[in-house]
Protein backbone atom coordinates (compact mmCIF):
# COMPACT_ATOMS: atom_id res chain seq x y z
CA UNK A 1 0.00 0.00 0.00
CA UNK A 2 1.23 3.25 -1.16
CA UNK A 3 0.67 6.71 0.84
CA UNK A 4 0.10 9.91 -0.57
CA UNK A 5 2.27 12.70 -0.03
CA UNK A 6 1.84 15.19 2.78
CA UNK A 7 1.27 18.87 1.57
CA UNK A 8 3.03 21.06 3.42
CA UNK A 9 1.85 24.11 1.90
CA UNK A 10 -1.61 25.53 1.14
CA UNK A 11 -2.44 27.13 -2.51
CA UNK A 12 1.12 28.65 -3.88
CA UNK A 13 -0.53 31.29 -4.93
CA UNK A 14 -2.12 32.33 -1.21
CA UNK A 15 1.23 33.93 1.11
CA UNK A 16 1.53 31.76 4.00
CA UNK A 17 1.38 33.59 7.49
CA UNK A 18 4.86 33.48 8.37
CA UNK A 19 6.00 35.51 4.87
CA UNK A 20 2.98 38.24 5.74
CA UNK A 21 4.30 38.51 9.26
CA UNK A 22 8.18 39.01 7.68
CA UNK A 23 6.90 41.97 5.03
CA UNK A 24 4.90 43.43 7.89
CA UNK A 25 7.97 43.75 10.27
CA UNK A 26 10.19 44.96 7.83
CA UNK A 27 7.90 47.76 6.79
CA UNK A 28 7.67 48.74 10.81
CA UNK A 29 11.05 48.77 10.75
CA UNK A 30 11.37 51.04 7.73
CA UNK A 31 9.21 53.57 9.62
CA UNK A 32 10.91 52.92 12.77
CA UNK A 33 14.25 54.08 10.96
CA UNK A 34 12.94 56.77 9.20
CA UNK A 35 10.88 58.53 12.37
CA UNK A 36 14.35 57.84 14.07
CA UNK A 37 16.66 59.95 11.32
CA UNK A 38 13.71 62.77 11.49
CA UNK A 39 14.02 63.16 15.04
CA UNK A 40 17.62 62.94 15.26
CA UNK A 41 17.52 65.71 12.05
CA UNK A 42 15.58 68.12 14.07
CA UNK A 43 17.08 67.65 16.79
CA UNK A 44 20.89 68.87 15.36
CA UNK A 45 19.21 71.11 12.66
CA UNK A 46 20.13 74.86 14.04
CA UNK A 47 17.37 76.50 14.74
CA UNK A 48 16.55 80.49 15.19
CA UNK A 49 16.16 81.33 18.76
CA UNK A 50 13.10 82.56 20.53
CA UNK A 51 14.01 86.05 21.52
CA UNK A 52 16.96 86.73 19.08
CA UNK A 53 17.37 88.08 15.80
CA UNK A 54 15.33 88.92 13.00
CA UNK A 55 12.85 91.67 14.21
CA UNK A 56 15.01 94.63 13.40
CA UNK A 57 15.34 97.96 14.56
CA UNK A 58 13.10 98.79 17.14
CA UNK A 59 11.59 102.42 18.46
CA UNK A 60 12.03 101.80 22.11
CA UNK A 61 10.42 105.09 23.02
CA UNK A 62 11.37 108.53 23.95
CA UNK A 63 14.59 108.79 26.54
CA UNK A 64 12.23 110.71 29.14
CA UNK A 65 10.20 107.34 29.13
CA UNK A 66 12.75 105.33 30.84
CA UNK A 67 14.07 106.70 34.41
CA UNK A 68 17.22 105.56 35.33
CA UNK A 69 17.89 102.95 37.37
CA UNK A 70 15.15 101.07 35.65
CA UNK A 71 14.11 98.07 33.95
CA UNK A 72 11.73 97.88 30.69
CA UNK A 73 10.45 94.49 29.15
CA UNK A 74 9.93 94.60 25.47
CA UNK A 75 8.72 90.94 25.61
CA UNK A 76 7.18 90.21 21.92
CA UNK A 77 10.70 91.60 21.19
CA UNK A 78 12.96 89.53 23.13
CA UNK A 79 14.64 91.91 24.76
CA UNK A 80 14.65 94.49 28.19
CA UNK A 81 15.85 97.83 27.51
CA UNK A 82 17.63 98.73 30.98
CA UNK A 83 18.48 102.82 31.93
CA UNK A 84 21.78 102.13 34.28
CA UNK A 85 21.74 104.78 37.38
CA UNK A 86 24.45 107.27 35.06
CA UNK A 87 21.60 107.57 32.43
CA UNK A 88 23.27 105.16 29.81
CA UNK A 89 21.23 102.82 27.98
CA UNK A 90 21.42 98.67 27.57
CA UNK A 91 19.64 96.03 25.40
CA UNK A 92 19.93 92.62 27.08
CA UNK A 93 18.51 89.88 25.43
CA UNK A 94 15.61 87.87 27.55
CA UNK A 95 17.20 84.53 26.74
CA UNK A 96 19.58 82.68 29.04
CA UNK A 97 23.00 82.67 27.83
CA UNK A 98 23.16 79.15 29.16
CA UNK A 99 20.38 76.75 27.51
CA UNK A 100 17.92 79.39 25.79
CA UNK A 101 15.20 79.97 28.25
CA UNK A 102 13.85 83.18 28.91
CA UNK A 103 14.57 85.04 32.02
CA UNK A 104 11.85 87.65 33.58
CA UNK A 105 13.07 90.25 35.37
CA UNK A 106 12.46 90.13 39.49
CA UNK A 107 12.04 94.08 40.60
CA UNK A 108 12.41 92.41 44.53
CA UNK A 109 16.17 90.56 43.86
CA UNK A 110 16.87 93.83 41.17
CA UNK A 111 17.82 90.79 38.82
CA UNK A 112 17.44 88.37 36.40
CA UNK A 113 16.93 84.57 37.45
CA UNK A 114 16.97 82.13 35.48
CA UNK A 115 14.12 79.65 35.95
CA UNK A 116 15.26 76.62 33.88
CA UNK A 117 18.44 76.12 36.06
CA UNK A 118 18.98 79.11 38.87
CA UNK A 119 21.35 81.18 36.85
CA UNK A 120 21.40 84.71 37.72
CA UNK A 121 22.24 87.89 36.22
CA UNK A 122 22.30 91.28 37.70
CA UNK A 123 21.55 94.27 36.04
CA UNK A 124 23.97 94.91 33.42
CA UNK A 125 23.56 91.28 31.90
CA UNK A 126 26.10 89.52 34.13
CA UNK A 127 26.58 86.45 35.53
CA UNK A 128 25.61 86.40 39.32
CA UNK A 129 25.65 82.95 40.20
CA UNK A 130 26.43 80.16 37.18
CA UNK A 131 25.91 78.08 35.26
CA UNK A 132 25.49 80.19 32.52
CA UNK A 133 28.73 80.44 31.04
CA UNK A 134 28.64 84.25 30.01
CA UNK A 135 26.53 87.39 30.51
CA UNK A 136 23.69 87.67 28.38
CA UNK A 137 23.53 88.71 24.93
CA UNK A 138 23.50 92.14 24.41
CA UNK A 139 21.23 94.26 21.15
CA UNK A 140 22.89 97.57 19.28
CA UNK A 141 21.54 101.00 20.73
CA UNK A 142 21.17 104.42 19.00
CA UNK A 143 19.28 107.15 20.10
CA UNK A 144 18.61 109.52 17.20
CA UNK A 145 16.55 112.58 17.92
CA UNK A 146 15.95 111.58 21.41
CA UNK A 147 14.38 108.57 20.97
CA UNK A 148 15.98 104.83 21.54
CA UNK A 149 16.05 102.66 18.78
CA UNK A 150 16.74 99.21 19.45
CA UNK A 151 18.78 97.04 16.48
CA UNK A 152 17.57 93.56 17.62
CA UNK A 153 18.37 91.98 14.19
CA UNK A 154 21.85 90.41 15.56
CA UNK A 155 22.61 89.59 19.03
CA UNK A 156 25.85 90.17 20.30
CA UNK A 157 27.65 87.59 22.23
CA UNK A 158 29.51 88.95 25.25
CA UNK A 159 31.87 87.62 28.03
CA UNK A 160 30.95 90.08 30.94
CA UNK A 161 29.87 93.60 31.25
CA UNK A 162 31.68 96.23 29.76
CA UNK A 163 31.43 100.27 30.26
CA UNK A 164 31.87 100.46 26.37
CA UNK A 165 28.18 98.30 25.67
CA UNK A 166 26.61 101.21 27.12
CA UNK A 167 24.71 103.47 24.66
CA UNK A 168 24.36 106.69 25.95
CA UNK A 169 22.41 110.77 24.50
Amino acid sequence: MTKAPLETRGDPAQPDRRGFLAKVSKGLGVVAVAEFLGITGAFLWPREREGGGGHGIVEAGPVGDFTPDSVTPFPGRGFYLVRLTDGGFLALSSTCSHLGCTVPWSEQSRSFPCPCHASVFDMRGDVRSPPAPRALDLFAITIEGGIVKVDTGRPTRRARFEASQVAYL
